[in-house]
């Protein structure tokens, strides 16, 4: 190991593992030392090395740029010069070990530049191993088992590795999901990654795939692992089909890293320690995931409709409704939580609103009674969101329990100069699950589809009402 000056800015050369590594970790800790000095010289805020909780902060940049834009700034402009040593440190190990140059942009991806550091930490030098296609000289004892079991046919490789792949993230979603109680960003992005990884390397290791080979076999993997989850009742249909899309798109970055380190390697044989990576680094982001205890944040909807019919009307149905009509919305009928009623418990501020859904109750104590311009609630019990489908007469996964939670929500009833009114609908609510804004996207929605539903009723009964008067 070499350590010269010029391995921070050059981006031309190589370097060897070991001085990589050695540059990773110490620029690493250079950087959060200076870092921790400037917090506190501008903010006042100090951390400890032994606080796992700042740790966990400041390596997963978890942090709001507008509660101090001095110190964001600083810290920016303090980060590009570690940013360039970085990349070129990855440009010239990757050049090191004969692998594509392009993998250097994965240095700039969350997560994953992770599973590159460590891959780059163990790969050896292109000098540093010889052999030619199907020698085996001087590989390791799990080399030679791979070479053995592993089938050369394209299907009977593929059918092996997704077996494979598909059994160990079962047992670390299981261990995630049930032990952990966590759905984070190690489940839902890391294990992924490492099935896409692990397929295209094992499935490449006696005979060089085409990346469409690899990712056919991706996704039999991913769908093994589907119907695992359904067998074993670990989860719903509906569940595993909102996953599908992420886990999808985030396995096949998976698919082409290690169909092409396997691809660059596949001339000196060195699988059997590239395959360490790829299958240790799932189990390692679960243990780290545990080190990012943070609150989720708070998430707003709001839903509007206009409706023919003064405030005074329409007030005495937001306050109560009847029964709804069955839900026609594919939405619904697939599962997910619906309402059917909703009814009061007393007049006021502490009354209490108890709206039924389908899978159970919401408890709305009443915080705002502004008659007839606003209704506020908060909520202190939630029904499951949704029935899973799924061939066991019961099944009840942890997520249905608080993982997506409402902490309130509100009517606001504006007047019109014409006699109708706009009704608005808002829910503040909280979900565990990571990333956020991809799940998001499925939770807004849902809320959208229920507020459309309350509204749509609202504006009928008070319509029919305004019609009768009239």
């Amino acid at each position: 190991m070499a350590l010269r000056a010029t391995d921070l800015w050059r981006w031309d050369g190589t370097i060897d593992r070991a001085s990589y590594a050695a540059w990773g970790v110490g620029l690493l800790v250079l950087k959060y030392v200076i870092d921790r000095e400037l917090v506190r010289a501008l903010s006042g805020e100090t951390w400890s090395f032994l606080d796992l909780q700042a740790l966990s902060d400041y390596l997963l940049r978890r942090s709001d740029p507008a509660a101090n834009p001095q110190l964001a700034l600083v810290l920016a402009a303090l980060a590009l010069p570690f940013m360039w040593t970085g990349f070129v440190l990855t440009l010239r190990r990757l050049r090191s070990s004969a692998l594509p140059l392009p993998l250097a942009a994965l240095y700039f991806v969350p997560v994953i530049k992770l599973c590159l550091f460590a891959f780059l930490c163990i790969a050896p030098s292109a000098e540093a191993r010889g052999g030619v296609p199907g020698e085996l000289v001087g590989e390791s004892r799990l080399a030679r088992w791979m070479a053995a079991v592993l089938p050369q046919s394209a299907f009977g490789s593929a059918m092996i590795a997704a077996v494979n792949a598909a059994a160990t993230a079962g047992v670390l979603a299981w261990l995630s999901t049930n032990w952990l109680r966590s759905y984070g960003w190690a489940l839902f992005v890391g294990l992924p990654f490492g099935i896409g990884f692990t397929t295209a390397f094992i499935h490449g290791y006696r005979v060089q795939r085409s990346f469409a080979s690899c990712a056919g076999a991706t996704l039999l993997s991913l769908a093994l692992l589907s119907a695992g989850f359904l067998l074993f009742a670990m989860e719903g249909a509906i569940c595993l089909l909102m996953a599908a899309p992420l886990a999808i798109g985030v396995a096949f970055p998976g698919t082409w890293l290690g169909w092409a380190m396997q691809n660059a390697l596949w001339k000196r044989r060195l699988t059997g320690q590239m395959l360490c990576v790829g299958v240790l680094f799932m189990p390692m982001l679960l243990g780290v995931q545990q080190l990012d205890p943070a609150p989720p944040p708070l998430l707003r909807v709001t839903t509007a409709i206009e409706i023919a019919a003064p405030p005074g009307i329409v007030w005495r149905h937001v306050v109560a409704f009847a029964d709804l009509p069955p839900p026609h919305e594919l939405l619904f009928r697939l599962g997910i939580a619906y309402p059917l009623r909703a009814r009061i418990n007393g007049e006021g501020v502490g009354a209490v609103r108890q709206c039924e859904f389908s899978t159970g109750t919401f408890v709305e104590p009443i915080v705002v009674w502004d008659e007839p311009r606003l209704l506020k609630f908060s909520v202190t019990a939630n029904p499951p969101p949704m029935e899973e489908w799924t061939p066991y007469r019961h099944l009840h996964p942890p997520h249905l329990d608080g993982f997506l939670r409402s902490d309130g929500g509100q009517f606001r009833l504006l007047a019109h100069a014409d006699g109708q009114t706009r009704l608005e609908g808002t829910t503040w609510y909280r979900h565990h699950m990571w990333p956020a804004a991809y799940w998001q996207l499925w939770s807004d929605t849902i809320i959208h589809a229920i507020h459309r539903r309350v509204l749509a009723h609202i504006a009928q009964l008070a319509e029919a009402e305004q019609t009768c008067a009239r």
